[in-house]
């Protein structure tokens, strides 16, 4: 038997087939567009993303050995989508969780004095980030649309909404408290929205989601709208609970780190709600059927392998991102060149929507090799930021980091990131966790799996890389670099 998972990423969409024995059988990969339509504004048509799902699919299914017995979906986080419950036709674009157009918005609220309240229902801050702020925004500059949500004709959802609406024809509306954690309307001690906050971001209640476990059977698909299959959906996580799961962090204390579009640290803490005040996001992992919830602490980086992406496409420096490695080891350091890639703002810890990209120590002899050493470096000394704060202010310790996502393909990186955290890193087998995850939760949603711990037993390690000496002198460059960026826009 097998399961089908979709991971709706910020740039593509990825369909696994997964065996029982965790290996994957067959897979698909789509990709979509990104729109800019202004500075700091990041888009996706929500057609788009429904159509890469149905082609990744299709390519998925057509090397299974059989038809999938259940599907698991995954998806980017933060990111608002609206669509049309009778027609599921979206009648604007999504605004991306890396937009930040609500900057202004934030600070509204800020000076409000509403941030403490906030911060204590959610777990979260007020950042353009989340959700909240993106519906209050469209409610300020769509208010034909929010009126009709408010009527109960247009629904408000995340991007796991989104498919599993398309998926199941419109019959269901639902999300998992992992994915409601991060909206800014989620209260965590009460495990439901909150009327309090939905008043505050102006979100009528009715147009939002049922919340429902992350695992255990949530609906199931349309054969007509979804390539023939009657299916039940069992399974729904954002991006970075599911790599947590995927990669069998299942305990108290496991910690992973995805590198993907942005990089982002979690450490499970089992039921306790465990808050920073330094820079760390308290969110929910994942909710069993019986309601009993599993939280996280998140260190949530915005550009990591998006700066790669950048050098391939905007720069033209790369012909493909995996040239990186070769690259950067072509020269012995980056030459004294510090990259901030604070291209959407910074994240954790620093929190700062007005930072943007900054490139510092040019010189004559820099070449294109120091630059993409310079940004891999970067990406390291991002997580190092994070892991600083879980094993200082938050007092929790990372004897281990396991990496997953597409940049942890990357040897030079993997072992850059267990030199700057004196810890050592280990990369599994399926470096693409994050659809595994869905895939396991779907499966253990129907009895595919007894347990979380049958489950462990399918993680295989690839390789572990020790730390080496440190260079607590480039780290030190780099924290004046990203003062140097922050407060710029």
């Amino acid at each position: 038997m097998t399961v089908l998972a979709v991971d709706a990423g910020t740039t593509g969409v990825t369909a696994l087939v997964v065996a029982e024995d965790g290996r994957v059988e067959s897979q698909g990969y789509e990709e979509f567009a990104q729109y800019f339509p202004e500075p700091g504004h990041v888009e996706h048509e929500p057609d788009e993303i429904w159509e890469a799902t149905l082609s990744a699919c299709r390519t998925a299914l057509a090397g299974a050995s059989g038809t999938p017995t259940c599907v698991g979906v995954t998806n980017q986080r933060e990111t608002a989508v609206l669509w049309d419950r009778a027609t599921l036709a979206a009648p604007r674009r999504a605004i991306v969780w890396q937009d930040r157009r609500t900057a202004p918005i934030c600070a509204r609220l800020r000076e409000g004095g509403h941030e403490e309240r906030v911060a204590e229902l959610t777990g979260l801050r007020l950042d353009p980030y989340f959700t909240g702020t993106k519906f209050t925004w469209l409610s300020e500059h769509a208010p034909d649309l929010w009126g009709e949500a408010g009527a109960g004709r247009v629904a408000l959802g995340t991007v796991d909404s989104y498919i599993v609406s398309r998926m199941t024809g419109g019959a269901r509306h639902v999300t998992d408290a992992s994915n409601a954690s991060r909206t800014l309307l989620y209260d965590l001690s009460a495990a439901a929205w909150s009327p309090e906050l939905c008043e505050l971001f102006n979100v009528p209640l009715r147009a939002l989601p049922e919340i429902v476990p992350s695992y255990g059977e949530a609906g199931r698909t349309d054969p007509s709208a979804f390539l023939g299959l009657d299916l039940p959906v069992s399974g729904i996580a954002g991006d970075q609970q599911a790599a947590l799961f995927g990669q069998g962090c299942f305990s108290p204390g496991d910690v992973k780190c995805t590198y993907g579009t942005g990089s982002f640290v979690l450490i499970n803490t089992g039921e306790r709600i465990v808050r920073s005040d330094a820079g760390l996001l308290t969110t929910v992992a994942w909710q069993k059927p019986s309601g009993e919830l599993t939280y996280a602490l998140e260190g949530a980086i915005f550009v990591t392998g998006a700066a790669v992406q950048w050098l391939r496409d905007g720069l033209g420096l790369l012909g493909t991102a995996p040239e990186s490695e070769a690259v950067a080891r072509s020269v012995p350091d980056s030459g004294g060149v510090v990259f901030v890639p604070a291209l959407t703002g910074l994240g954790a810890p620093h929190w700062d929507p007005s930072a943007r990209g900054a490139i510092v120590g040019l010189t004559r002899g820099t070449t294109r090799a120091h630059l993409v050493r310079a940004t891999l470096e970067a990406i390291a000394f991002e997580v190092r930021d994070v892991v600083e704060v879980m094993t200082g202010a938050a007092g929790l310790d990372v004897p281990t980091l396991k990496a997953d996502g597409g940049a942890s393909a990357n040897d030079l990186l993997m072992q850059m990131q267990a030199d700057q955290l004196a810890t050592p890193v280990e990369r599994p087998v399926v470096h693409d966790t994050t659809a595994l995850g869905a895939a396991f939760l779907a499966g253990l949603g129907t009895g595919l799996w007894s347990s979380p711990e049958e489950l462990a037993r399918t993680w295989r390690l690839d390789r572990r890389f020790e730390p080496g000496e440190r260079d607590d002198a480039a780290y030190k460059h780099w924290l004046r670099a990203v003062e140097r960026a922050k407060h710029w826009a």
